[in-house]
């Protein structure tokens, strides 16, 4: 029961660290010249924010194996074939979990009203 426990642990404080690590990745490989700083897709390259994480690593892990369903994908092989089990799972979490940077914090909560509200 505790393994579970600090393996839960372990796991939740990971996640944050994934989506930081999946975004420094997308950076640091250039990934954003053909799918967009938003993960919005440019031109005829698809998007891949909010995608589903199992779908994601799916494919990162079949270009990894030089392996994909056209002509067109054939150009992420050189991209995936040096990524890591880590690295794909941290970049699947990112492009699952994207939010974009300007509405992160889009409303202060904090607001209180002071005094009668005027008049």
């Amino acid at each position: 029961m505790k393994t579970l426990f600090l393996s839960l642990i372990a796991l939740l404080l990971n996640a944050d660290g994934a989506y930081e690590k999946g975004k420094e990745l997308y950076i640091k490989n250039g990934c954003y010249s053909c799918h967009g700083t938003k993960l919005e897709g440019l031109h005829r390259y698809p998007y891949l924010a909010n995608r589903a994480k199992g779908y994601m690593k799916y494919k990162l892990e079949r270009f990894r194996s030089k392996l994909s369903d056209n002509q067109q994908q054939e150009m992420m092989i050189p991209f995936a074939v040096g990524l890591s089990d880590e690295d794909i799972e941290n970049l699947a979490v990112y492009m699952n979990e994207y939010v974009e940077d300007t509405n992160k914090e889009r409303y202060d909560d904090s607001y209180q009203v002071h005094g009668d509200g005027g008049s």
